[in-house]
């Protein structure tokens, strides 16, 4: 295993490693990597591992719905203030 020093790793330093694909896979890769904006196939897929490893927060229909019409009461005025909120249930603010 060699090292390449390129920026994007913690300490500046990279790992080469060997990755046996299938072609099929290979040739879907190289036909995206430049249509989605990565400058070359690596980049593209020390971002797919980076998303594999720590994977973005995906939100669930049901919650995409719950906030659609969170949004659409808010627009319409339907609101309650968060300070009315918490004098009625006697909540204290936090300082």
């Amino acid at each position: 295993m060699s090292t390449d020093a390129e920026e994007g790793s913690d300490d500046g330093r990279m790992e080469k490693i060997d990755v046996r694909v299938p072609s099929s896979l290979l040739n879907r890769i190289d036909e995206e990597y430049e249509r989605r904006g990565y400058s070359s196939r690596s980049e593209a897929i020390r971002d797919a591992l980076r998303d594999w490893v720590d994977p973005q927060v995906q939100l669930s229909e049901e919650v995409l719905a719950d906030l659609a019409v969170s949004r659409q009461q808010a627009e319409l005025g339907e609101t309650t203030p968060l300070e009315t909120v918490m004098e009625k249930y006697g909540v204290e603010p936090d300082e």
